[in-house]
């Protein structure tokens, strides 16, 4: 084969400041800050090596690429590639595994503590006036929770889910299982869905988005959890009904939420979180659980090795 062309569709989702490795064969690269989906089949014509973060890769285009031969998905989701054609028509899939075992639990752990604390509304009662209007050396507008002793309720018990645990039970914590929604019979160390729903003073999510887990928590499922409990999305943002999530934290169904994904990415102003982004119990940040320096750093090292070893045999991180 002559050099492939390798082309990295959207290279602005890794920070400027991380710098990529070489890959050991030669080639010709090409990258773009970011593709539009009007722009993507005219950036990836002559490919044989496509590299994708969140570019969504659907049949239609690729059915127009003859030449690719390998999609490189720089990140741990594959929602954005049509899988079934790529393993129709031999077109190898690679993702990233193992890289955020570190950050994503952390981040979790930061949501888990800040929201437990109420530390968001008591800021905004600071900015609002509260402690001069109050007039003693502290003020205590929200409660103020401990997390050793309490349950963290895990959903999605990979690599990530099992981290979850590791970190949870170093602070103290009692760690809990959810067998698959809906499941008849359950698995060694893990327990019927709606018995972590109940049991859970955090519910943390870190399973896939499928057709069988979205809205995989809505609003029959936050009436069933504790009115002290926490809900923390790092997973994707189809898992949780966004409107019925807003809805639990007015009507104190559930007593917060910290959510790193959302169902569409950028959200905009019409996102039900978005809109009530200044509820006390409900803190967002924009889908960077997984983003720390050094987590990138060995993202892009796994990614690159994922490409040189398709071309070298050795397959690696293979989805199809």
């Amino acid at each position: 084969m002559s050099q492939p062309t390798v082309v990295f569709l959207d290279r602005a989702t890794i920070p400027e400041q991380i710098i990529l490795p070489q890959l050991k064969m030669d080639h010709i690269w090409r990258e773009y800050d970011f593709t539009s989906p009007e722009l993507t089949l005219e950036r990836s014509l002559g490919a044989q090596v496509l590299i994708s973060n969140k570019v969504v890769l659907n049949a239609d285009i690729l059915s127009q690429l003859p030449e690719l031969k390998l999609i490189a998905v720089c990140a741990t989701g594959v929602n954005n590639v049509d899988l079934d054609y790529c393993a129709a028509h031999g077109i190898a899939v690679t993702n990233i595994q193992g890289y955020a075992t570190q950050c994503v639990p952390e981040h979790v752990v930061a949501m888990m503590f800040a929201l437990r604390r109420n530390l968001k509304g008591y800021h905004q009662d600071i900015e609002a006036g509260e402690w001069q209007r109050n007039k003693q050396f502290c003020f205590f507008t929200h409660p103020i929770g401990d997390i050793a002793g309490s349950t963290l309720g895990i959903i999605g018990g990979g690599v990530l889910g099992q981290a979850m645990a590791q970190l949870a039970k170093a602070l103290g914590m009692k760690v809990i299982f959810a067998e698959h929604k809906g499941s008849s019979t359950c698995r060694s160390g893990y327990m019927p869905f709606q018995d972590v729903l109940q049991q859970s003073d955090i519910l943390t999510l870190h399973c896939p988005l499928t057709e069988q887990t979205r809205n995989l928590i809505g609003r029959d499922e936050f009436t069933q959890m504790k009115s002290s409990a926490i809900l923390i999305n790092t997973g994707r943002g189809g898992l949780v009904d966004e409107s019925a999530l807003v809805e639990a934290l007015e009507q104190g169904y559930i007593a917060g939420a910290g959510v790193d994904v959302f169902t569409q990415e950028p959200a905009d102003e019409g996102n039900p979180l978005i809109a009530n982004a200044q509820l006390p119990n409900l803190l967002l940040t924009p889908h960077v659980a997984w983003g720390s320096d050094s987590a990138i750093t060995k993202l892009v090292g796994i990614l690159i090795d994922n490409i040189d070893g398709y071309f070298s045999g050795h397959e690696q991180n293979r989805v199809i």
